[in-house]
This record gives structure tokens, C-alpha cells and sequence, in this order.
């Protein structure tokens, strides 16, 4: 069997993996980003005044987990109370629906009106609002297994470096060098993480304000869908663009105050996501575009929106661990910007 021959096995092993234990993997995904998150938040406390140096190293992390699962309980009540007077509320929409579909027939000569008689049966602004309820349901069921999973990883944290040492007791040097690496990931995901969250924020932030502006219904909502697909590069942000801008014509059964959203918070977008934000990544991402969007299309296949959301940090993940590899060097030359695999700035 040639190297080719194993290369193609591995892979196809590693994708039956990713595919058929993703019920396990996913929750675990989710752990470690918490278990991460939850590290950031310990090590910023540390230079609070007073605090950092008084309160002992376990007690930070138990009030900044504390601190962190209250924002998420927070944002997990907004979505739920959100998505209920949606449901709740979709008959008020419904004449405007009507008003919207003649509106279309009349200046696009187009027998819409028609066609969504045939398909009411499938199309129900409560059914659509029902399938992402229902979406959001599963990934909150799976949220003891998250919390399982976060426990037992700040466990093994404590005894991790220990046992490496340990393992690799024969050879500092490559002890030294896969510490190496692992900084490098930590260092690469926490600014990737924390940048894109910052990015995130200031977008969602100034979204609120144009929402308010326009008088859109849930306006918070709108704006933390933003702030949440944003995570997801490239199609991420039209999607957060579209969704508000759709729900403000079956709002106000008119084009106006779409076409202001749409215009104003585009503009948001591009001005953040295409200026702002590149100039506080830097290189530190080092992925080729190409690569970043391949990378979006096979982890969105595999893990569909879970994917999306981590394909960045997992390509980057994947081009630091080839980099350190000398025979996998020239794959992760191929899938990195410029060619320079040491450069991190």
C-alpha cells in the first residue's frame, strides 16, 4: 500500500468519524470553547485591582463560569422569549403578507399570489419560526452534556501538563516543541475568538441602533442573530443582513424601511467585516481565502451550522499542526495566505 493509498483511508476514516459522532463531538466542541471562554475571563480578572491578587486562582474560575453560564442564560432567554411572540404574533403579519404579494404582482407582473395559495400548505411564517425553535431545543438539550463535558476538562486541565512532561520524558525537545504548538493554538483561537467577538459586538451594537431607528419589532433579537452570525464567515453576515430585512416587509408591508435596513446595516457590515476587522486580525489567521471558503463549504457539510461557525479556528488549528510536521510542511505552505508558516503577529 503507497503513502497515497493510506493518506486517502485516513482521511476517509477521519470523515465516517466526524459524520457519525457528531452527537458526541459537537457537545464537546461546544465544552471546549465554554472551558476556553471561561479561561479568558479568569485571566482578564486577574488584573482587576485588588481582585486579581486576593481571590484565589480556583475561585476566579468558578465566578467567572458563574459569570459566563449567566450571559449565556441570559442570551438563551432572549431567543426563547423572542421566538414565542413570534409565534404567537404571526396573525398580526399575515394582512401585511397579503399587501406584500399583491404589492410584487403589480410591479413585477408575476403571479405570485397564485403560487403561495398552491404552497400555504408548507409556507407558515409560525412553521418557519417553529423549525428554528426546534433548532435551538436541540442544542439546549444537549446542554448537560456540554456542562459533563466542560467539568471533567477543567479536571483533566490541572494534571494535562504534568502527564505531557511525563510522556515525553525521554525527549525535552519534543516536549518543548509540542508545548510550542499548543501555545501557538491557544495563542491563534484566542485572537481569533476574542476579535471576531469584539467585531461581533460593535455590529450587533450598531444594528440595534438602526432597528430602533426604523421601529422594527424585536429589534434585540435581530441584533444578537447578527452578533451570533457573524461567527460565520463570509455568508454569515448576509444572512444576519437578510433576516431583519425580510421580517421588517412583513412588518410594514412595504419596501421602504426594508430597503433603509438593508442599505444601513449592509453598509455596517462591510465597513466592519471588510475594514475594521481585518486590521485587528493582522495575519495571525494566515489562512489562504480559498481555503477559508472550502473550508466553510466541507465543515458546513459535515456539521451544518456548527460547522461554519468553527471551520476558521479549525483550519487554523490544522495548518499550525501541519507546519510542525516536516512532512506535511508544504500542505500547510499550500493552505496558508502567503506562504509563511512561521509568521504570527
Amino acid at each position: 500500500m503507497n503513502t497515497f493509498s493510506k493518506y486517502v483511508i485516513g482521511f476517509t476514516g477521519v470523515i465516517v468519524v466526524l459524520i457519525y459522532g457528531q452527537s458526541i463531538l459537537i457537545p464537546l466542541i461546544f465544552a471546549l470553547l465554554l472551558w476556553f471562554t471561561i479561561r479568558v475571563f479568569s485571566s482578564i480578572s486577574e488584573k482587576i485591582p485588588g481582585y486579581g491578587k486576593l481571590v484565589p486562582n480556583k475561585v476566579k474560575k468558578v465566578l467567572s463560569a458563574v459569570f459566563v453560564f449567566y450571559i449565556l442564560y441570559f442570551f438563551t432567554q432572549i431567543i426563547f422569549s423572542s421566538f414565542n411572540s413570534i409565534i404567537q404574533s404571526h396573525h398580526d403579519y399575515n394582512e401585511n403578507l397579503s399587501n406584500l404579494i399583491s404589492l410584487i404582482n403589480n410591479e413585477f407582473q408575476i403571479d405570485l399570489k397564485s403560487y403561495i395559495k398552491n404552497q400555504s400548505a408548507e409556507i407558515s411564517i409560525a412553521g418557519f419560526a417553529e423549525i428554528l425553535f426546534d433548532a435551538i431545543s436541540n442544542i439546549v438539550s444537549s446542554t448537560l452534556l456540554i456542562i459533563i463535558f466542560t467539568i471533567f476538562i477543567f479536571i483533566e486541565e490541572k494534571h494535562f501538563s504534568k502527564k505531557l512532561n511525563q510522556f515525553l520524558s525521554e525527549s525535552k525537545a519534543e516536549y518543548k516543541s509540542l508545548s510550542n504548538t499548543l501555545e501557538k493554538i491557544e495563542w491563534s483561537v484566542a485572537k481569533y475568538l476574542g476579535i471576531k467577538t469584539l467585531s461581533s459586538l460593535l455590529t450587533g451594537f450598531l444594528s440595534l441602533i438602526v432597528f430602533y431607528i426604523c421601529d422594527l419589532n424585536f429589534a434585540v433579537f435581530w441584533a444578537f442573530l447578527i452578533f451570533l452570525l457573524n461567527y460565520i464567515p463570509t455568508i454569515g453576515s448576509l444572512l444576519a443582513t437578510l433576516f431583519p430585512v425580510a421580517f421588517s416587509m412583513l412588518q410594514f408591508g412595504e419596501f421602504t424601511t426594508a430597503s433603509i435596513i438593508l442599505v444601513v446595516v449592509g453598509a455596517i457590515q462591510i465597513i466592519i467585516g471588510n475594514l475594521i476587522e481585518p486590521r485587528w486580525m493582522g495575519n495571525s489567521m494566515n489562512i489562504s481565502p480559498l481555503i477559508s471558503i472550502l473550508s466553510l463549504m466541507f465543515w458546513g457539510l459535515i456539521w451544518g451550522t456548527t460547522g461554519m461557525i468553527v471551520s476558521v479556528p479549525f483550519t487554523v488549528v490544522i495548518i499550525i499542526i501541519l507546519s510542525e510536521i516536516e512532512g506535511t510542511r508544504p500542505l500547510a505552505i499550500l493552505l496558508s495566505e502567503k506562504g509563511d508558516i512561521s509568521e504570527k503577529e
